[in-house]
């Protein structure tokens, strides 16, 4: 206890001698392990809201209670602490920083270092002197671009070391694709190389996104064809411009004149951080990128979007001076302008990455609950959580249900349904053990803590949704025990009521009537009332064998657990009575067969005197 103590006075003595600049940050804990790497436009402000109790959630106490030392780094300015925070984060991975889970290897175009270059897709950093363009999280568009360079150049395929010398020795012949017309044969001599780089030149522009470039180059081209007469490549050329032009109409999808600027969106949902990431150049989308991310305390949405606008402008080596976010952020990028539009091109420019942001997230939750659970009822979840107003499918769902009959063995019951569909073998029944005498709301904030405290700490699943049977005085114990284990946040409640079945939600005194016909009431109804059946049968259960225990449960000798041995063995206290003295002896010994018999015979010696 003292050596706690002594800890906790040389932390709060660190933080309280903390330099007011800019900087980085680093928790230690016991084993001098960094825990935790953090930016601050002001190290001591920052640092001490973490030992500000009111500020904290369960997971921040996690961390800051295992926090031994604390080192720091002073830089010059905002810009360079988020940079150096980016690097010790890759460095170092503290086990309580944001997780990036775009981890994935996303493709690449890549474009060799050699004479007479290739262009092709790859997954891979082959070579560090090629040329790369991505990485494209968007099949589409990078099936889209190359199948526009397959269209616009002949470029060649083939693995031939096309050096001066191998091509003025004739060592090659020419290959079925400059027969089709893909290539332009320069392993022969047909084509130089002047004209293959010029070709690669406007590749990179394409790639780029500089599609003015390579619209003036054409042009140029054709008028020089044009004007020497030579009208069949000017048609070819002509024919390439109408190409580029479908491509531009199809690509642009805001004002061309916008140019060379970074849009960035961001969405949460409990641990997980969705952002999306767009390119644009000349009106044109160019690159599209999205980055989950998972907390493991809670983040600001300053600190998750600027670390998620370090890391893909890292990735894409973009060097926009423009970045367009949708909120003011906390921090200052050299040479970078953030932009909250409020209206006009820019602002449509964000609901478009947001539309992309809200489908990315979509997708995800959906491969995660098929992780969890196979096969999903979409249409239903999705009612079900429209109409109750949850913020994500209710996959998993748990009702509660006291039963008791004039205050006697009081118990509960839970049932699960997982895809809208009963999961029996994840049904559950409870004693109560802490209540005294009969008091619902006492009950059910007593099951429902033991339930879930029990699914913590063995790591299972959470439900998305609790129901619970009854109104608000039930649904307000319920809470209860959500708030002293955190999990407010990441279940929702809802109770219903017998009498309307109106639907009550926590801290809302105006309930929610569903349509009498609705899949959605149906379904809350059909999970009340088999929780209700599955709690009166254990009911009924426990008063039954009560009431068998009880004539065994006089007989000197005989205590609980030899009393269970002889029900599940002989079913019944008639059964019991009947059996012989050798079968008895073999499940209880002879000693309380003794007990047994003795007990038996003096209750027929009684009976037949009555």
């Amino acid at each position: 206890m003292f050596h706690v103590k002594r800890i906790n006075e040389k932390i709060l003595s660190l933080v309280s001698n903390l330099p007011k600049n800019p900087g980085v940050y680093k928790f230690k804990d016991f084993d001098e392990k960094i825990i935790y790497i953090g930016k601050a436009k002001n190290l001591n402000k920052r640092v001490s809201s973490y030992f500000n109790k009111n500020f904290q959630d369960a997971k921040t106490q996690l961390l800051v209670s295992r926090i031994t030392n604390i080192e720091y780094i002073v830089v010059g300015s905002e810009n360079d602490a988020l940079l150096l925070e980016n690097n010790l984060i890759k460095q170092y991975k503290p086990k309580y920083n944001i997780l990036l889970k775009d981890d994935k290897s996303y493709p690449w175009i890549c474009i060799t270092n050699e004479p007479f270059p290739k262009v092709f897709k790859t997954r891979r950093i082959l070579n560090p002197d090629y040329h790369y363009f991505g990485p494209y999280s968007s099949g589409f568009l990078l099936r889209t671009l190359l199948d526009l360079i397959k269209q616009l150049f002949q470029l060649r395929n083939c693995n031939y070391n096309l050096i001066k010398d191998n091509i003025a020795k004739k060592k090659f012949k020419a290959c079925l694709e400059y027969q089709i017309g893909n290539c332009l044969a320069p392993c022969i001599g047909l084509q130089n190389s002047n004209d293959y780089d010029n070709n690669i030149q406007q590749i990179i522009n394409i790639l780029k996104g500089n599609l003015s470039k390579i619209n003036k180059y054409l042009k140029s081209k054709m008028l020089f064809y044009s004007s020497s007469l030579q009208f069949e490549k000017a048609n070819d050329i002509k024919n390439k411009l109408q190409i580029l032009d479908n491509f531009q109409t199809k690509s642009i999808i805001t004002n061309p004149k916008i140019n060379d600027i970074d849009v960035f969106s961001l969405t949460k949902e409990n641990e997980y951080a969705f952002v999306n990431y767009l390119k644009i150049n000349n009106g044109c989308i160019v690159q599209v990128h999205n980055m989950l991310l998972k907390q493991f305390i809670k983040e600001t949405d300053s600190d998750l979007l600027l670390n998620s606008i370090q890391n893909i402008r890292e990735l894409y080596k973009s060097t926009s001076e423009k970045i367009v976010v949708p909120f003011n952020l906390d921090f200052k990028l050299n040479n970078v302008k953030f932009i909250v539009p409020k209206r006009g091109e820019l602002l449509k420019l964000l609901e478009l990455s947001q539309n992309n942001i809200k489908h990315f997230k979509h997708d995800f939750t959906l491969k995660k609950i098929r992780a969890d659970y196979g096969k999903v009822n979409i249409r239903l979840l999705e009612e079900i959580k429209n109409k109750l107003q949850l913020p994500e499918l209710p996959v998993h769902i748990e009702c509660f249900d006291n039963s008791n009959i004039q205050g006697t063995n009081p118990v509960a019951s839970c049932v699960v349904f997982k895809n809208a569909k009963p999961s029996k073998p994840d049904y559950r029944h409870f004693n109560i053990k802490t209540v005294v005498g009969q008091d619902d709301y006492a009950s059910m904030e007593e099951i429902v803590e033991r339930r879930y405290k029990r699914l913590l700490n063995e790591k299972q699943h959470l439900p998305q949704l609790i129901i619970i049977d009854g109104g608000k005085g039930q649904i307000n114990a319920a809470n209860k025990a959500l708030i002293k284990l955190g999990l407010t946040d990441k279940i929702s409640l809802i109770s219903i009521a017998k009498k309307l079945e109106e639907i009550y939600k926590v801290n809302d005194s105006i309930p929610l009537y569903l349509d009498k016909r609705s899949e959605v009431l149906k379904l809350i109804q059909r999970m009340r009332d088999e929780a209700h059946r599955f709690g009166i049968k254990f009911h009924r259960n426990k008063r039954s064998n009560k009431f068998i225990k009880s004539e065994l449960q006089n007989i000197e000798g005989i205590g609980e657990k030899t009393i269970e041995v002889l029900l599940k063995e002989f079913k019944s206290v008639e059964n019991v009575k009947n059996v012989s003295s050798e079968a008895l002896e073999k499940i209880i010994g002879k000693a309380k067969t003794k007990f047994l018999i003795t007990y038996f015979s003096n209750s027929q010696s009684s009976s037949a005197s009555d």
